[in-house]
């Protein structure tokens, strides 16, 4: 799963820095296409310590609210539930991602020792 924000961050600098409070989020989105309506996941973003991550979800935001509403009955459901879980500041997935890295952390180790 691709993490967007990181750049070259090692995996010991990211439990590090979410240590210090970063967090690992990720937003939901609508869109409608009249009878059709989807409700997706964006990818997983780094939101560093002090920064918000209800800003960083603005782009999906912005989209639920264009093209969220148009499809009927579910295109104003799914929109609004959308906007909620964007305003809360997206669903944070820092303590599940953090259990991920550290079961693959001696996997990943053993398999460098072992080259």
């Amino acid at each position: 799963m691709a993490i967007q924000g990181l750049g070259n961050m090692s995996p010991d600098q990211l439990r590090f820095e979410i240590q210090r409070g970063a967090k690992l989020v990720r937003y939901q989105y609508c869109i409608s296409l009249l009878v059709i309506t989807f409700k997706r996941w964006s990818d997983v973003y780094y939101i560093p310590a002090g920064e918000s991550s209800v800003v960083k979800g603005l782009p999906w935001t912005l989209l639920t609210v264009v093209a969220g509403w148009w499809g009927i009955p579910w295109g104003p459901i799914f929109s609004i539930q959308a906007l909620i879980t964007n305003f809360k500041g997206g669903k944070d997935l820092t303590l599940e991602m953090s259990a991920v890295m550290s079961r693959t952390a001696p996997v990943q180790a053993m398999a460098a020792s072992q080259r």
